[in-house]
């Protein structure tokens, strides 16, 4: 069957465009940014483009399951386990894992490169035991989780890739905020926060999906693709179709039903220790991410906390100078009015016996007036209004 396809899509000429009449239509060409690749278990890749119709014809998903898949859609971190495959939104990675291939979205894309590169490195079988493969009980990994490994591991590391930047930048230029306060330095950490609180968003989108899948054995068990396809019967098989074209929520159902009874059958109902260590390894490297980060965002915290006190320490500076200026007004306005009234042209009688007297009271205004202003200054630090 999966050669069959294969065929099909490689015989497509790269003009041929979808039928007009609304049927299911493949372009296979060059990659593009809408384009999707498709490795298989041999590490055959066709790059094609191909509408929404004929991928959920293909691997039998809901249309709401491919709407997770929409890059002008926004939604979280989602792993998705379905009756033949499994749904993976990981940010810039989109792709959907059967048992036997795995569609890629956008392989164009800088951030994706990588991922397609590791995969062509990943996904050829070591282990000649097809059966093993199949049941992933011996050897080598089944198909659906070395792609889903390598697509964990490609998230975490571009996550904590994307830490140690921010965590390279984001250091000096807080521990240069501390001996310098200055505008650009605020809006240098300013920026870095932003960038920072965005990060830790999408890493713990990522954590809580891991952990939800942890805390579920049911939604483990629906990650076993080639389980589920090496024990499937024949009329289950023939059936799967409709359940997808019907409600989502009636083919889980089916789906668990049907997943249950056969695991029951092969005595594997909770045998889910080879993910539940698969998916454990990545949620304590994308948790230790998120502690990084947690870290990092505690350290800002403390920054602002000391910019804070030494801001309050400036202010309380400038409200003692204020102070001190406030008192020297005073006292100067108590000087001004003692040599103004007496520097008045009015006679007065004690001029005429004692002499002239200006100069004493210019003398006298002044020292009494420093006087006020010392006592004022003294008694502001014997309340504590002012530092010593």
């Amino acid at each position: 069957m999966l050669a069959m396809a294969r065929e099909m899509l490689t015989t497509v000429a790269p003009e041929t465009t979808p039928a007009d009449g609304g049927g299911v239509g493949m372009v296979v060409k060059k990659a593009s940014a809408r384009s999707w690749i498709l490795i298989d278990s041999e590490v055959s890749e066709t790059v094609m483009d191909i509408d929404k119709y004929a991928i959920m014809h293909r691997v039998q998903i809901h249309a709401r399951d491919l709407r997770i898949l929409d890059p002008l859609l926004s939604y979280p971190s989602t792993i998705l386990g379905r009756e033949r495959a499994i749904v993976l939104n990981l940010e810039h990675i989109k792709a959907i894992i059967t048992a036997e291939e795995v569609l890629l979205r956008d392989p164009s894309d800088d951030n994706v490169i990588p991922v397609v590169e590791e995969l062509r490195r990943r996904l050829p079988v070591v282990n000649d035991n097809a059966n093993d493969v199949e049941t992933g009980e011996e050897g080598e990994s089944p198909f659906e989780f070395r792609a889903l490994e390598v697509f964990l591991e490609a998230i975490c590391s571009f996550h904590a890739a994307r830490t140690t930047e921010l965590e390279t930048d984001a250091y000096p230029a807080l521990d240069e905020l501390t001996s310098k306060i200055s505008s650009r330095n605020l809006d240098r950490v300013r920026k870095l926060k932003s960038a920072m609180t965005r990060l830790t968003a999408r890493v713990q989108k990522v954590r809580d999906e891991l952990e939800r899948l942890l805390d579920d054995d049911d939604d483990m068990a629906d990650l076993y693709l080639s389980r589920k396809l090496s024990s499937a019967s024949p009329v289950s098989g023939s059936g799967a179709a409709s359940w997808f074209c019907g409600s989502p929520t009636i083919g889980s159902k089916i789906s668990r039903a049907s997943r249950a009874s056969v695991m029951t059958v092969h005595g594997d109902e909770n045998d889910v220790e080879e993910l539940e260590m698969l998916l454990e390894a990545y949620f304590m490297q994308i948790d230790g991410t998120l502690n990084k980060l947690t870290s990092l965002r505690e350290y800002i915290d403390d920054t602002e906390d000391y910019i804070n006190i030494q801001l309050d320490n400036h202010r309380n500076q400038l409200i003692q100078l204020e102070l001190f200026l406030s008192s020297g007004t005073v006292c100067m306005s108590i000087y001004a009015l003692v040599t103004g009234i007496f520097g008045m042209n009015i006679p007065y009688t004690w001029n005429d016996d004692h002499g002239y007297m200006f100069k004493w009271v210019v003398i006298l205004s002044g020292a009494f007036s420093a006087v006020i202003f010392l006592f004022i200054v003294f008694y502001a630090q014997f309340k504590g209004l002012v530092g010593s």
